[in-house]
């Protein structure tokens, strides 16, 4: 195999492949990226057994063929490549080599036979569905901050993405909870979606995905069964395993009753949580919020460092409250809110709180209290 490529497409499937390769395994060709060239591609492919991603690029392919090569190494090699190099990649399966050169620099690394790599086995996808770019982003982005990271709870451990009945009709859904914050993200269904399975989309495939997402002119093609997903662009296909367990019904913990209505500008509330957690100890952060007639007083109160305080303006009429948080979750939330205000509805100090984008209800979330 021999070929010639820009070392910007170079680097970009080099890095998409690189950061699924999981960098502690027993089996040496995980480490590796498969390159195949053949016409006028190259297809770079790397897995985990659980996710794999296929980037194709646009090349000069002299030799066809194919081989295997530590992926972090070739990514590192081609990072450091000036701009605008002219990469060529040359295979030599005699002496198990590849050789890559651009203008002065030459390096040859160790090679793996293509045989050896796993190739993921394709499988009949139940659903098909194209979505815009910007719409899968808004899904995942907002609602990835509240998937838990217990191991024990597996099933936690990703975004519930399924098809789901709204006010407005059905809606394509995302829900992430960890047991004590919850994001629950509604988008317009896609046609084709309506019979989709409810898959848990895993967290490092959320990552991955993200990084296909940045372009907001591109549709992805969404591919879903029961045990797998599959998102895909002209250029990149990243397929992955679905975890296999039963999403708990959130719908029990997202609380309908909360008639304490708070109004208050996102950013502000925000630098306000930030600036008054400072003082608190690390481990429990916890926040305490006294509501009055429009006004808020934001306190912590830390014996062992100190303790701080800050009011502001809100539109709130309902009865005197104090209630507290954990200022990590709240600063989650609030940074969530692309709208000026955020809605907070409260029930009780010791209820659960639901927080909205103003009168948005497409998007919705439920943090639970501390006691303070």
């Amino acid at each position: 195999m021999k070929i010639s490529i820009e070392r910007a497409s170079l680097l970009k499937a080099v890095s998409q492949a690189q950061s699924v390769v999981e960098r502690r395994n027993t089996i040496p060709i995980l480490a590796n990226v498969l390159i195949e060239a053949d016409g006028s591609d190259v297809t770079f492919r790397a897995t985990d057994l659980d996710i794999e991603v296929v980037d194709k690029a646009p090349a000069q392919v002299e030799r066809a063929g194919a081989t295997t090569v530590a992926a972090t190494t070739l990514h590192e090699i081609v990072r450091k490549l000036p701009d605008g190099a002219l990469v060529t990649l040359t295979a030599d399966p005699a002496t198990a080599r590849l050789t890559v050169e651009a203008g002065r620099s030459n390096f040859s690394l160790a090679t793996l036979p293509k045989e050896d790599f796993p190739v993921m086995a394709s499988s009949e996808y139940q659903s098909n569905f194209s979505a815009p770019a910007p719409v899968l982003r808004r899904l995942f982005d907002k609602s990835k901050f509240a998937i838990s990271t217990e191991e024990t709870r597996y099933y936690l451990n990703g975004v519930y993405m399924h098809v789901a009945d709204a006010d407005g009709g059905r809606v394509l859904r995302c829900v992430a909870t960890d047991g004590h914050r919850l994001a629950r993200i509604d988008a317009d269904l896609p046609e084709g979606a309506a019979d989709m399975p409810g898959v848990i989309v895993p967290r490092k495939t959320v990552g991955e995905m993200r990084k296909l997402l940045d372009d907001d002119e591109m549709k992805i093609a969404v591919s879903v069964s029961e045990t797998k997903i599959r998102f895909a662009t002209p250029d990149i296909t990243l397929t992955s395993k679905v975890i296999d367990g039963t999403f708990p019904d959130y719908t029990r913990v997202i609380p309908q009753g909360n008639t304490r209505k708070l109004e208050v500008d996102a950013a502000d509330f925000a630098k306000a949580v930030d600036r008054v957690a400072t003082v608190s100890s690390e481990r429990s952060r916890a926040v305490k919020l006294q509501l009055d007639e429009d006004r808020l007083v934001l306190s912590v109160n830390a014996p062992d460092s100190g303790a701080a305080e800050e009011e502001l303006a809100v539109a709130y009429g309902d009865d005197r409250l104090e209630i507290g948080f954990n200022a990590k979750y709240l600063l989650e939330i609030a940074s969530q809110v692309d709208r000026e205000n955020a809605v907070f509805l409260f029930n009780s100090s010791g209820d659960p709180t639901l927080m909205r984008e103003g009168n948005d209800q497409s998007a919705v979330y439920v943090v639970m209290p501390m006691r303070v």
